[in-house]
């Protein structure tokens, strides 16, 4: 009997920007691929995302997620057929009175905002909420 080569594995997309490309320009390139609602909306909301933390630092990572961190995650931005999904690591720990938290609710540690086509987000509120995960990070980080 001949014993077959088993074919090599795929190898992962790399989650690091492409050569010479930074994360910024990769979630700009990620915004204008999508070309429609869902660029539109990661685009939207990147933007408050900055203007509430304006030293956010921006991520690529895990074979390409737009990632926001300041002394730690304070959200990834994925984009899927129907939604818009920013998730907030920590974001069981955060008051959240505007009830913008609707996905990922049953976990102990994540919550998510599924936003959909033709929704409108809380500016305000989504902007404070960014506020309160930076501000819960820097707490977490040691002197």
């Amino acid at each position: 009997m001949i014993a077959k080569k088993k074919a090599a594995p795929a190898k992962k997309k790399s989650a690091a920007p492409a050569a010479g490309k930074s994360a910024s320009a990769e979630i700009d390139a990620r915004i204008r691929s999508l070309g429609d609602w869902r660029g539109e909306m990661l685009a939207r909301l990147r933007a408050l995302i900055k203007e509430a933390v304006p030293e956010v630092v921006e991520e690529w990572k895990w074979r390409g997620v737009p990632v926001w961190s300041h002394n730690g995650i304070i959200c990834t931005g994925e984009t899927y057929k129907a939604v818009v999904k920013l998730t907030f690591l920590k974001g069981a720990a955060l008051k959240d009175p505007s009830g913008l938290f609707n996905s990922s609710l049953e976990g102990s540690t994540r919550r998510a905002i599924d936003v959909r086509q033709g929704e409108k987000i809380d500016e305000k509120a989504f902007k404070a909420l960014i506020r309160a995960a930076a501000t819960a990070n820097a707490s977490k980080v040691k002197t």
